[in-house]
């Protein structure tokens, strides 16, 4: 193996004014991340990019604003507070697009931290749980600083890299973040039926992580011959590969092959994708193409949302003017599965807040982003059952989004209804 230095003599290759890309989710490198802080005092304006990252986020603190600026491509709960103050910002793209930021010199990068497996007897690591843009990023960056971890799985796919392309390698022995199962609720499981009740037999999926997907797959038990080309998995899908419903056959991309961008669960994920030939990590501009996903049959696309109006415009991303996530790959996969044979976009989410607030509503509130518009919905899953927009009129999709929307709310919306439409 390449010889390790420390983080601190790694990251010292980073200057002030640089651009630096962080690998994320469970692979975010947090040894790298503390030592780069840890230079704080004689840095200024480092940009720093990145999708989702697990854990904390020290860049972002208040007292380094002078240091370090987060120009986030996807906003997870440790920078939200930073760019509601101002000390970061979101860049609204296409995840299938991120890639191309750096590739094409958009977002040209001087330094990439990376988080790999350790190299095999060829030299080889792997970009492990996060190949998504990170295998654009290790290509385009100047510098390429990587973290070492036995912890991190070897993946099979695109996110192989020979030590020689790594400036600097740095060891660590830390376990890789985990975000465990919860039990379902009965909201979270109806939710989870009405889904399943749209997927037939031999389609295939793509979900993401949290208590809707994990909701649909514990549904789909006695389905048959489903295959998964998706951006993220999490635990929830071990089961039915292991059950035998999962098996990718009629798949047309990738057959026989689970197809995604990055994973993240618990360690018994971390596990069943370790040297796994049957799961394929590839290049996040190549998984969410709308292009390569449209020609599997009966993709099935199930993305969340905070609120859609009665007209059926998703906001996925802002709750107001506040930024609360980001376009991510829900519009890649929404319109990948409308023009995918036999494909079925699905919006999921609970018909009311915590606070028992209508997340049908009206209009969306001031400020809100559309993620996906009203001509690209077709399905809206509710606890209280499915709405299909596809090809209703306004009046229409109002009426039926009323159906799914709490009972408790539809007198408003029915009265908001009328007042706009003229719908009795």
């Amino acid at each position: 193996m390449k010889h390790a230095i420390s983080a601190d003599d790694a990251v010292s290759v980073i200057k002030t004014g640089d651009r630096v890309y962080i690998q994320g989710v469970a692979a975010t490198p947090h040894s790298l991340i503390n030592a780069m802080v840890r230079r704080a005092d004689e840095l200024r304006n480092v940009e720093i990019v990145h999708l989702h990252t697990e854990g904390e986020a020290p860049y972002t603190a208040p007292q380094y604003a002078e240091s370090f600026f987060t120009n986030a491509l996807f906003v997870g709960p440790n920078a939200r507070q930073a760019i509601e103050e101002g000390r970061g910002d979101y860049v609204p793209v296409f995840l299938s697009e991120v890639p191309g930021l750096f590739t094409k010199g958009i977002l040209p990068l001087d330094v990439a931290l990376i988080h790999v497996s350790p190299p095999d007897q060829h030299g080889i690591c792997s970009l492990g749980t996060s190949v998504d843009c990170t295998w654009a990023a290790v290509h385009a960056a100047r510098h390429v600083i990587a973290q070492v971890n036995p912890h991190m799985p070897r993946t099979h796919g695109d996110g192989f890299i020979h030590v020689s392309k790594i400036d600097a390698l740095v060891k660590v022995d830390d376990p890789l973040p985990e975000t465990p199962h919860h039990d379902l609720s009965e909201i979270e499981k109806r939710i989870g039926h009405h889904c399943a009740n749209l997927i037939e037999d031999g389609s295939t999926l793509q979900m993401g992580i949290g208590a809707i997907p994990d909701a649909v797959l514990a549904a789909l038990h006695n389905h048959h011959r489903l295959g998964v080309h998706t951006e993220m998995f999490s635990d929830g899908l071990i089961d039915l590969v292991e059950k035998g419903v999962i098996t990718g056959e009629c798949k047309k991309v990738h057959p026989d092959k689970i197809v995604t961008g990055f994973v993240m669960g618990t360690r018994r994920l971390y596990d069943f994708v370790d040297d796994n030939p049957m799961v394929v990590f590839v290049d996040i501009g190549y998984v969410n193409r709308t292009d390569v996903i449209r020609r599997n049959p009966k993709v099935v696309a199930i993305n969340s949302a905070i609120e859609v109006d009665l007209t059926g415009q998703v906001c996925a991303d802002s709750i107001g003017y506040k930024q609360y996530s980001g376009v991510g790959g829900q519009m890649d996969f929404i319109r990948g599965a409308s023009l995918s044979e036999g494909g079925k976009p699905i919006i999921a989410l609970p018909a009311s807040t915590s606070k028992g607030l209508s997340r049908i509503v009206p209009c969306l509130k001031e400020g809100a982003g559309v993620v996906t518009t009203r001509a690209h919905v077709h399905y809206v899953a509710t606890e209280y059952g499915v709405a299909d927009l596809y090809g209703k009129n306004l009046r229409q999709r109002a009426k039926a989004l009323i159906e799914i929307a709490d009972p408790s709310q539809r007198e408003h919306l029915e009265k908001a209804a009328f007042e706009r439409f003229k719908q009795r």
